[in-house]
């Protein structure tokens, strides 16, 4: 098909205009025809008209059209306080109490834009027009926004579809959905997207809405999955000096939402044989009586070679005032017994006991991923309390700060960053009450909790590539800084390597290969580490 009009504007036009010129017959050309009338007149020629179109020969037709003149400018008037100069400002540089300036050729995307913001507040069958339009000059026009709005729609009902003894506390505190909020179906579509990222539950399809006259019900499709997470190796020996059995390996196994309560019950144990052993056992109650409170309990043990065991015993309550926000209050007890038949010179090791009161906050940040479902955590935490040994009472703090966050570049490459920063002030120390890291958890290439320290602070970074919707490969530079007042000295610690993440029928898998160094250390590769961690779900 070939094109005419009165205008040498028109050859412009062609170029900028990507549109279809060959057809199968005479139907589609003539909507084709039609169509790019639509398309000049968005451009702003109003007043133009598809002439005719007539046959040149067999395989050619000639379609004529009448430009006439080009507007290039719309001021929109509208009643003072009928819309929100905040989003006019987003559409338009010229903005008053009564009107604004938009290009035409912007004009259906900006009343497009208002008509979604008039859906977001309650009102999705509200609508838009333009009368009285005027001719202020060959380049502005002039009109008035006439806007037609319904009553105000808010949630008044939720159903459950699939999976009905599904936790609907989940739904108002942990997701954000509750009744009486004002329905906004593109706010309602991204919240659903959470529902994945409770690991019990999947969103099977968006959620629709059963509009009545005078209500507004909202139906969810959710499948139950299962979130049990097991694995482990554990073996066991007889101890050639002592003739005890002692056990080796580790053990981790993580119950979630057995009782469509979406409660958990985790429990961990590790054990090189010799070093160390580490006993975790938590469960946490969320949302208890359809509340935003919920209970924790935790006690862990962990007990180094023959040196000291230390006990730790944790109640919380979790308050949870927004999806995102969430508060805690709680104690915390520690018990240490000294396990030395003899002083050793350097190692400052008592039985003691410490009580402490603790508070503290989480704010979470979530994204629609399988592999990378947080996208911002700050946790914040402070214990104040009192140590008590046999030589002395000690007032002491303990404080944490965690925060990560994921740059993501594009699909497919993102940055993760994170820094852990604890810190123990009192006037004396002891080994036994400070702080352990090292490993995959903290800072990668050196040996699991290896490192003792009355203040740590540790940044870990990672540049990720995802290979396919399961599977990643990423950098591994961390880099930290501890004291530890109990032997006075200080260090800069790094670390580099590798690692790769797949997400397995088993469950995910993780290796990392890194290379831990201190300041003053240099680089050997036999002290290259490789951490491995497979969480298997069932």
């Amino acid at each position: 098909m070939d094109i005419s009009a009165e205008k040498d504007a028109l050859k412009t036009l062609e170029e900028n205009l990507a549109f279809q010129k060959k057809f199968q017959n005479f139907n589609e050309l003539k909507d084709g025809a039609e169509t790019l009338l639509t398309v000049f007149q968005k451009q702003g020629y109003l007043e133009s008209e598809l002439e005719n179109i007539s046959k040149k020969n067999d395989s050619t037709y000639q379609a004529t059209y009448f430009l006439g003149n080009r507007w290039n400018t719309i001021i929109i008037q509208f009643e003072k306080g009928t819309l929100p100069l905040g989003e006019l400002k987003k559409i338009s540089k010229t903005v008053s109490d009564t009107s604004f300036e938009v290009a035409i050729e912007n004009l259906e995307r900006s009343l497009k834009l208002l008509t979604k913001f008039n859906a977001e507040k309650g009102d999705p069958f509200s609508k838009l027009q333009l009368s009285e339009i005027k001719k202020i000059n060959r380049e502005v026009l002039s009109a008035r926004l006439l806007q037609t709005k319904n009553q105000t729609r808010t949630i008044d009902g939720i159903v459950i579809k699939g999976y009905e003894k599904f936790p609907v506390s989940f739904l108002k505190y942990f997701v954000g959905i509750k009744k009486g909020k004002i329905f906004n179906q593109t706010k309602i579509n991204k919240q659903n997207d959470i529902i994945d990222n409770l690991g019990f539950a999947n969103a099977i399809k968006p959620p629709e809405a059963l509009f009545k006259k005078d209500s507004t019900t909202l139906y969810f499709y959710i499948e139950k999955a299962n979130n049990n997470n097991f694995d482990g190796i554990l073996g066991f020996a007889t101890n050639e000096e002592t003739q005890k059995l002692e056990f080796n390996g580790y053990l981790n196994l993580e119950l979630n939402n057995n009782l469509n309560f979406g409660e958990q019950l985790l429990l961990n144990y590790k054990a090189d044989g010799n070093d160390q052993q580490n006993f975790r056992v938590r469960t946490y109650l969320p949302y208890l009586f359809k509340s935003p409170f919920g209970i924790s309990l935790e006690l862990k043990i962990f007990k180094r070679d023959s040196t000291f065991s230390t006990t730790e015993q944790l109640a919380k309550v979790h308050y949870q005032p927004s999806p995102r926000l969430s508060f805690f209050s709680g104690y915390k007890a520690y018990e240490s017994s000294n396990l030395l038949n003899e002083n050793i010179a350097g190692l400052a090791v008592e039985d003691f006991k410490s009580d402490f009161v603790l508070l503290g906050a989480n704010y979470t940040i979530q994204q629609k991923s399988p592999l990378f479902p947080l996208k911002t955590i700050i946790g914040l935490e402070t214990e104040i309390g009192k140590r008590s040994s046999s030589e002395s009472e000690q007032d002491q703090v303990r404080l944490g700060a965690t925060l990560s966050q994921i740059f993501n570049l594009n699909a497919r490459n993102s940055v993760y960053l994170q820094n852990n920063t604890q810190f123990l002030s009192s006037d004396t120390y002891l080994s036994n009450e400070l702080f352990r890291f090292g490993g995959i958890n903290s800072i990668r290439g050196f040996n699991e909790n290896s490192i003792d320290a009355s203040l740590l602070s540790v940044v870990n970074t990672e540049y990720r590539y995802l290979l396919n919707s399961s599977s990643y490969i990423h950098s591994i530079i961390d880099v930290g800084y501890f004291e530890n007042k109990t032997l006075d000295i200080s260090s800069e610690l790094y670390s580099f390597g590798l690692g790769i993440g797949l997400n397995t029928k088993a469950g995910l898998f993780r290796l990392n290969i890194a290379n831990g160094i201190s300041k003053d250390q240099n680089f050997e590769f036999y002290n290259t580490k490789v951490h491995i961690s497979l969480n298997s779900s069932f």
